[in-house]
């Protein structure tokens, strides 16, 4: 099936809100691990981490907690979002530790300050031109290890149902409508693949880690 965008930011108060509350534990915590994985003996011991759409900042908070030896710069284009952010931060005093931007990521550059990491979940699929994203880390000052993580968008609407069924069924019925929004608007990992080629980072693969995501990395 033909990609389908959706709106680059969720600005809805009650969209964030919902997204704020909804339970993410476990891909959230799947994310993580991932990361961790994927970089084995090359992950640092300390540093700056940026998280690019961070959204509630939940994945930023869970970092934080599991790295206690990173800053992380957390940016998000949504004034509600940044607003959910600030209170999950509030929460758990992570205050001085995740710093909340509010921006677009066309509006930011990775080329003045230096990250050690630099991570996204579930933005890729948001951005109307992905090449917005791969132009950002391509001019990434220093050498930073990448971790990308999304939704591919599967081959038909019969499949999209049935992974909002089984993932959303017991959310909220506006969380059920976005996440299936969501996969219309995801790539396939051969369109990221071309995404990459494009653009000159050899150095990145992509893989698909699960029935839903993919994870772009070096």
């Amino acid at each position: 099936m033909q990609r389908i965008i959706e709106p680059e930011l969720m600005c809805d108060k009650q969209q964030a809100t919902a997204y704020a509350n909804a339970n993410f534990e476990e891909p959230h915590n799947h994310f993580v691990e991932l990361l961790s994985l994927s970089m084995g003996e090359n992950f640092p011991e300390f540093g700056n981490a940026i998280d690019l759409g961070t959204g509630a900042a939940d994945i930023a908070i869970r970092f934080a907690s599991n790295y206690p030896c990173f800053e992380i710069d957390a940016i998000d284009g949504s004034c509600a979002m940044i607003a959910e952010g600030k209170k999950a931060i509030d929460k758990v005093r992570l205050n001085d530790r995740i710093n909340l931007i509010h921006s677009s990521i066309q509006d930011i550059t990775l080329a003045e300050k230096e990250y050690a990491i630099v991570f996204s979940n579930s933005l890729l699929h948001h951005l109307h031109d992905p090449m917005a994203l791969w132009k950002l880390i391509k001019h990434a000052k220093g050498n930073p290890l990448v971790f990308i993580m999304d939704l591919m968008r599967p081959k038909n609407i019969q499949k999209i149902d049935e992974l909002v069924h089984e993932y959303a069924g017991n959310e909220p019925e506006i969380l059920q409508k976005d996440f299936k929004n969501s996969l219309k608007a995801a790539f396939t990992p051969e369109e990221v693949v071309l995404q990459l080629q494009d653009i000159g980072l050899n150095g990145l693969k992509v893989t698909v880690v699960s029935d839903r995501h993919i994870v772009v990395n070096n």
